[in-house]
């Protein structure tokens, strides 16, 4: 017998709260660690920034997008464990192709500045 409702509503929402307040504890980390390496422009390269502080928010984020995914599919009617498998394979996928784009970043940062990001100079 199961405890939640269904479909699982309660999920639904605790998945989309956890994947938000992930969010902006990775947001303030990283501007912090960014804010710190600009003061003093340390040897201590930004792409190696990227260790526990911002990967336990980051994996908190791929989860609780993953449980939001994932009861968002049953609310639609699709059984429990396909909307589980394509909501971890879609986690999975869009959280590897984001990390290594968050090194990419830092490392053309920590080259050329925040001159280096201005997308507005390509206009």
């Amino acid at each position: 017998m199961s405890y939640f409702s269904e479909p699982p509503y309660f999920l639904l929402v605790a998945g989309l709260f956890a994947g938000l307040a992930c969010g902006l504890a990775f947001e303030a980390t990283l501007k912090q660690s960014v804010l710190d390496w600009s003061r003093n422009r340390s040897t201590r390269t930004l792409a190696n920034m990227r260790g526990m502080q911002l990967l336990v928010p980051f994996l908190g984020i791929c989860g609780g997008i993953c449980v939001f995914l994932a009861s968002g599919l049953e609310v639609f009617g699709f059984p429990n464990e396909l909307s589980y498998i394509v909501a971890v394979s879609l986690t999975l996928f869009t959280g590897i192709l984001i990390w290594s784009q968050l090194g990419k970043i830092l490392v053309q940062l920590e080259r050329g500045g925040s001159k280096a990001l201005d997308l507005d100079s390509f206009g």
